[in-house]
């Protein structure tokens, strides 16, 4: 009896699948109970799924798309005043081309503003990046430096041609660079130094052929920052005067330097006066005996290195 009643009650409710777009799923549960019927679980499940004839009510109409304003392309941007802006001029990623047409960065390692060319059998400085701060070209085959290999370098501050074929240097060739602080042409073939920037604070050129013409008179005079000056190996036969003041390391091993004079170093004329950067002198394997002139040494914290005999 009690089953057919159930059976009478759930034909007497077809609409409930019907709205159960509008009734939440426990509003649903509530109703169901008040009848105390047992309600599988199914129904409840089913209750939940939106009949498809209702679907179409609820899905908005599809909106007219607006069209769709087509936006010029330029082939240049524009500035806001509508001009256009003027392209810089690169000399290329890898920097500029060399004699060989191979851009100087890739023939060459660049990082940064440092530019290695170590060992590549070049004969000739190649064509550098404007920014070139440091510059290596040991163990190749260069044989002169031209006036125009570092021009317009400005922020160019060493040079280092070690063990190369230089003989010949353009007068020209280091005179302009306003930021050149050192300075490497040891092992090459140089006869004469041509004339230097007053920035120098480090110079090497040890085993060259500098000899009594090699070096300008008063060349190192107005170097007020200069505190290396290598020149060993060479065939001098005197010491380049006079010496920056804030000299200290002046290497002349090797050479023919025959005299010393009493004035070299110090000053005859003040003997309360005290040399106190130079610290470091090699005369060593020069044919002077430092024992002749020991006024010559009053000045110095320490003695030169060199033959006593």
């Amino acid at each position: 009896m009690q089953e057919e009643e159930t059976k009478n009650n759930l034909k007497e409710k077809p609409s409930l699948t019907r709205f159960s777009n509008f009734i939440k799923v426990p509003c649903i549960v509530k109703a169901l109970k008040k009848v105390n019927f047992n309600i599988p679980i199914l129904l409840i499940e089913i209750a939940t799924v939106m009949p498809s004839g209702n679907r179409e009510l609820l899905t908005p109409p599809p909106q007219p798309e607006e069209p769709e304003e087509e936006e010029e392309e330029e082939s240049t941007p524009r500035l806001i005043d509508g001009s256009s802006p003027q392209e810089p001029e690169f000399t290329g990623v890898l920097g500029p081309q060399t004699n060989e047409d191979f851009p100087t960065c890739l023939l060459c390692t660049c990082i940064s503003t440092t530019v290695y060319c170590d060992d590549h059998e070049l004969d000739a400085i190649p064509p550098l990046p404007k920014n070139t701060a440091y510059f290596y070209s040991r163990f190749n085959r260069i044989k002169k430096i031209n006036k125009n290999d570092f021009a317009s370098l400005n922020d160019l501050r060493r040079i280092d041609l070690t063990s190369n074929l230089i003989s010949e240097i353009d007068e020209d060739a280091f005179r302009k660079l306003p930021q050149l602080r050192e300075l490497v042409l040891r092992d090459n073939k140089i006869r004469q130094l041509p004339e230097l920037p007053t920035t120098l604070r480090f110079i090497d050129i040890s085993n060259n052929r500098l000899g009594r013409k090699g070096i300008k008179q008063e060349a190192f005079k107005d170097m007020y920052d200069l505190h290396h000056l290598y020149l060993t190996d060479n065939n001098l036969d005197h010491i380049p005067l006079p010496l920056p003041e804030n000299l200290r390391a002046l290497h002349l091993q090797n050479n023919n330097i025959l005299e010393m004079h009493e004035d070299t170093f110090c000053n005859v004329k003040n003997l309360t006066y005290i040399r106190k950067a130079l610290e470091d002198i090699r005369l060593d394997g020069n044919p002077i005996n430092l024992s002749k002139t020991p006024q010559a040494y009053m000045c110095l914290p320490r003695l030169p290195i060199g033959s006593l005999v």
